[in-house]
């Protein structure tokens, strides 16, 4: 989008009544390390595997006359062990610390693949240079020097397969926009159109640039914070949150006021804010720095999900899905018969829905209504039991016979698990939206679409007959906020004794 009509957007969009509180909902701003932590605990695990593998190697497929002691004592047992055992701890420390410092363990992984490859190369020769000296210095003559060379050249390979694997694994999440970030750069000049290059075309790093904007604005040159400025800012992150913007490069120099404003628009929206640092370094000289690809940056304010999450997460929806419906197959052909033949009208019932991101997407259901159930709505919205953008009748004259029954036991969403299958639902998350609703959602209600939407969750199994649309919302963001797999199951779980119940309406 050109930058004067996204600016033209953003000062033609009037403000949300009802910004976002950051203390709502029991919102936390902190931030998890716990990716980065997984992975420099996988390289330990790589390296300990290289040292056993080594050592088993030489002690099986044969070693020089002057070792061959060790076929008797091996590597437990061996009276090396503790050496080579304090070897390889200070071997892994190092070898984790200049990984940090090559970028290794941040969001962007040493930028491409090859890239990447080389870094690692190079931190583990660089760790394997400084062990050897250290090896030479302290008393290890009896530490076979044949194991230390060895788990030097296996830890290399193993941890550039590890990385080579993790990325192949990663690449089909991302086309499905598994752990994608949306970004906006906020700047002008060549900085910022580098950075707009160089995210789009290194698609690995999992952003998609939904723009740049200039700022401040051509047709008006800010230099400092004033009234218009602050209604500026304030709309461009409302704006940005409803354009489900996850980050915010600021690429442009300014005064240091400024850019503690944005900071204040940036927390209040849920927004995530990188600095690049062409400008106010002084300001933040003592924060890190992060680089995103091959671009230093200063996160400001965080709003990241971890990506070994969401791989969990997906891996957890896909084994469910896939047992689900190949165990209830017959019973999905039964079904569809009996719709066929107890009403006209096709078998499935396909509405376009709102996912993560807002994203559109078609959601299967067995269909319940008569044919002509959307036509006839508007003539029963005086009957709507719910409140807020909800609609819902209990004894909703236009379901079918056999839809009652389905409805009753939720037998009319198992569709819904090809939807999982597909990539546009979870088995567990906030019900998904019809594109109506969404459209009268305040600002703080567009957290919900932050997350892919499930086939159960928290309201569901906790709050399905109450009728208040805050309370619906309210559930949603304390499963946001509270999110883990220990979760998940427990949502399945009394999914299933809820389905028994009959609950459903």
């Amino acid at each position: 989008m050109a930058t004067t009509e996204l600016w033209q957007q953003i000062s033609e969009k009037p403000l949300s009544p009802k910004p976002w509180r950051a203390s709502q909902a029991g919102v936390s701003l902190h931030v998890s390390g716990r990716e980065s932590k997984l992975e420099m605990a996988l390289d330990g695990f790589t390296i300990l595997a290289a040292a056993v593998l080594a050592n088993w190697y030489m002690v099986h497929a044969g070693i020089p006359g002057n070792l061959g002691w060790l076929k008797q004592t091996g590597f437990i047992y061996g009276h090396y062990f503790g050496t080579l055992s304090a070897l390889l701890l200070c071997f892994s420390i190092l070898l984790i610390s200049i990984g940090r410092r090559l970028n290794l363990y941040g969001r962007g992984r040493g930028g491409n693949i090859l890239n990447e490859q080389w870094l690692s190369l190079q931190a583990c020769v660089a760790a394997g240079i400084i062990l050897v000296g250290t090896f030479y210095l302290v008393p290890a003559e009896h530490v076979p020097r044949p194991i230390i060379l060895g788990t030097l050249g296996l830890a290399a390979f193993l941890l550039c397969l590890r990385r080579l694997i993790y990325r192949v694994m990663m690449r089909p999440l991302l086309i499905q926009q598994i752990g994608v970030r949306n970004a906006l750069i906020v700047g002008s000049g060549a900085a910022a159109e580098a950075l707009r290059d160089h995210l789009r075309s290194s698609r690995d790093l999992g952003y998609n640039v939904k723009g740049l904007v200039d700022f401040p604005p051509p047709e008006c040159q800010l230099a400092e914070v004033s009234d218009d400025m602050v209604r500026m800012l304030e709309k461009l992150f409302q704006n940005a949150r409803r354009q489900f913007v996850d980050e915010v490069f600021f690429a442009a120099p300014c005064d240091p006021e400024i850019l503690r404003e944005m900071l204040k628009h940036a927390r209040a929206n849920r927004v995530g804010l990188r600095l690049v640092p062409n400008c106010s370094e002084d300001m933040f000289w003592n924060h890190p720095i992060e680089y995103i690809g091959q671009f230093p940056t200063v996160p400001l304010n965080r709003t990241a999900v971890p990506r070994a999450a969401q791989m969990a997460k997906h891996a957890l929806d896909m084994v469910v899905s896939s047992v689900v419906v190949l165990l209830l197959a017959p019973l999905l052909l039964f079904i569809a018969i009996a719709v066929k033949l107890d009403s006209h009208g096709p078998v499935f019932y396909c509405s376009e829905r709102v996912g993560k991101k807002g994203r559109r997407f078609r959601c299967i259901k067995f269909r319940t209504m008569v044919s002509d159930a959307e036509e006839r709505r508007t003539d029963l919205l005086h009957m709507n039991e719910r409140d807020g953008v909800l609609f819902k009748i209990s004894n909703d004259p236009r379901v079918t016979r056999l839809g009652r029954f389905l409805r009753k036991y939720s037998l009319d969403e198992l569709p819904q698990f090809f939807n999982v299958l597909f990539g546009d639902m979870s088995v567990v998350g906030p019900r998904p939206p019809l594109a109506s609703e969404v459209e009268e959602y305040e600002t703080d209600h567009l957290r919900r679409l932050d997350v892919m939407p499930g086939i159960t969750g928290l309201w569901q199994v906790q709050a399905r007959q109450d009728s208040s649309f805050e309370s619906y919302i309210s559930l949603d963001m304390t499963y946001i906020e509270n999110w883990s797999i220990w979760l998940d199951l427990k949502i399945i779980s009394r999914t299933i004794a809820v389905v028994f119940a009959g609950t459903g309406s």
